[in-house]
């Protein structure tokens, strides 16, 4: 069943004057571990390769702080929430501390789709609850 869903849309031509301002502070505080390791190298190999991956990461939390209807308080912060690729190259959200006790004792599962262009990035998220056995 449908716990709830979120989308969100991320002006990258915003961002990069966040970027321009505040330089890496900015990514390191909205960026997990896991995360900030995958946009060091993408933005050494391609500035605007590393922005695009920031951005579907803001966007991918908003939208799934959205989803579980909390916004951005605790227990749902930036940090506690990633989103990595599988192996396979698919997004998936990946929660640490609080937060992620918070969805287990509710028994919730995330999907993750990001997506990005030249100015935008976008994602859409749908959390259910786990199926009964």
């Amino acid at each position: 069943m449908i716990f709830g869903i979120g989308i969100d849309l991320c002006d990258l031509r915003r961002l990069r004057q966040t970027w321009a301002r505040r330089g890496e502070r900015f990514a390191q505080r909205v960026l997990g571990p896991g995360e900030i390791e995958v946009f060091r190298h993408r933005f050494a190999r391609s500035e605007s390769r590393g922005i695009a991956y920031l951005g579907s990461r803001f966007s991918a939390k908003e939208a799934f702080s959205k989803a579980i209807g909390m916004g951005m308080r605790m227990p749902m912060t930036w940090r506690a929430c990633e989103v990595l690729n599988a192996p396979s190259g698919k997004p998936e959200i990946r929660l640490h501390g609080d937060l992620a006790a918070w969805f287990e004792a509710r028994g919730l599962a995330a999907c993750v789709s990001v997506t990005d262009e030249v100015d935008y990035a976008a994602a859409y998220v749908v959390v259910e609850t786990k199926a009964s056995a």
